[in-house]
C-alpha cells in the first residue's frame, strides 16, 4: 500500500503522516531523507524527533530507500522533496539524470511488500523560483511528485492542516 502525502511547508504532512502510521501499526519507522545542511536545519529535525515517541524506530538514508526498507512494515518516508536534493546536488543540478536515479529507487520501493507512507511537497504551488537552479528542481519536484501520485493507492494533500483526499 502506498499513501502519498502533499502540501505545502507547514501544511501539516508530517503529523498527518505520522498519527496515520500509528493507526496502522504499534511500531512504525521513520525514514529521514535529510542531509543536515546547517543550524536551522539541524533545529528542524530536532522538533521532527522530538515529536516521536518511542514506538518509532528511526532510520537515515540519503538516496537508496529500498535498502533499508524492509517487506511488512509501516514506514513513514520523509521527504521526497529532501531526497530529490541529494540526487540533484550529486548529479551537479542535473534534471534528468535525477529524475531517472529517483524513478529507478522509487521502482525499487514498489516492489516491497509494505506499507509506505511517503511525504512530498508542492513547491511549484509558491513563488516563481528567482535563480535558474531553482526553476530547474521545482521542475524535477514536480515531475517526481506525478510519477509518485500516479502509483499511489491513496493521495492526500494537505491544506492548513485539513487533509483533502485527491486519489
Amino acid at each position: 500500500m502506498l499513501y502519498y502525502i502533499t502540501g505545502g511547508e507547514r501544511s501539516g504532512k508530517s503529523s498527518y503522516a505520522q498519527n496515520l502510521a500509528l493507526e496502522l501499526t504499534d511500531s512504525p519507522i521513520y525514514l529521514a531523507t535529510s542531509r543536515i545542511w546547517d543550524g536551522d536545519h539541524q533545529k528542524r529535525i530536532d522538533r521532527h524527533i522530538s515529536d516521536r515517541d518511542d514506538r518509532w524506530t528511526s532510520v537515515e538514508e540519503e538516496k537508496e530507500l529500498s535498502k533499508v526498507v524492509k517487506k511488512d512494515t509501516v514506514v513513514v518516508i520523509d521527504c521526497v522533496t529532501l531526497w530529490l536534493t541529494n540526487f540533484f546536488v550529486d548529479t551537479k543540478n542535473d534534471i534528468e539524470l535525477s529524475l531517472a536515479q529517483a524513478r529507478i529507487e522509487f521502482d525499487k520501493l514498489l516492489k516491497i511488500d509494505t506499507t509506505i507512507i511517503i511525504i512530498s511537497n508542492e513547491i511549484g504551488m509558491g513563488v516563481h523560483a528567482s535563480t535558474e537552479v531553482g526553476r530547474k528542481f521545482t521542475e524535477l519536484q514536480g515531475w517526481m511528485n506525478q510519477y509518485i501520485a500516479k502509483h499511489a493507492d491513496q493521495a492526500i494533500l494537505m491544506v492548513s492542516g485539513i487533509p483533502v483526499k485527491i486519489k
